[in-house]
């Protein structure tokens, strides 16, 4: 019988393959809804609110991610912990409201031209991009810390910290253009 200590390889294998695949499951639905699913037409007009709620949502992630910063900077890491896990809830909620979005409304176009366009796609692309990578990231740090692994935790929050706020702060702005080109 091989037995495992908490920070061994060997323990943690199994879990992060699991949140490895829910991930890439997650990001399978998501581009099936963007480039394969059409919208049905006749709910064109309903729940029209989801874009702004993502942004909400995606603002109160980006804030509750500053606050956690701020209390682990400051050691007070029961205060960290429930930021943490506001802004895991908050990305939580944007996701599924992002998910039905897409389902109701299919993809929105950007109207704008020239260099405002080019700045559009390029947050976009990188929103995008780094919202596919920071999903098994933060899942991995949550499952570090809740498993008590904090060395490994700790290691993992110092690239998860930043490009989870780069995409909660990024998904506000390409809200935000899009409203004011409309």
């Amino acid at each position: 019988m091989q037995t495992t200590t908490p920070n061994s390889p060997v323990s943690t294998r199994v879990p992060i393959a699991g949140i490895v695949l829910l991930s890439a499951a997650a990001v399978s639905l998501l581009l099936w809804l963007i480039y394969v699913h059409r919208a049905p037409p006749q709910y064109a007009q309903s729940l029209m609110f989801l874009p702004a709620l993502n942004a909400v949502l995606n603002s109160l992630s980006a804030i509750a991610l500053l606050v956690g910063f701020y209390f682990i900077r400051h050691r007070q890491i029961a205060r960290h912990r429930t930021s943490m896990m506001t802004a895991f809830a908050f990305s939580a909620l944007f996701l599924v409201s992002y998910v039905a979005n897409h389902a109701l409304h299919g993809d929105m176009i950007f109207p704008g031209h020239g260099t405002v366009r080019t700045v559009y796609l390029a947050i976009l692309i990188s929103h995008i991009f780094l919202s596919v990578v920071v999903l098994p990231l933060i899942l991995i740090a949550f499952f570090f810390s809740l498993s008590g692994r904090f060395a490994q935790h700790k290691r993992i929050a110092r690239y998860t910290f930043p490009i989870w706020l780069y995409v909660s702060v990024t998904g506000v702005v390409v809200y935000a253009m899009l409203a004011a080109w409309r």
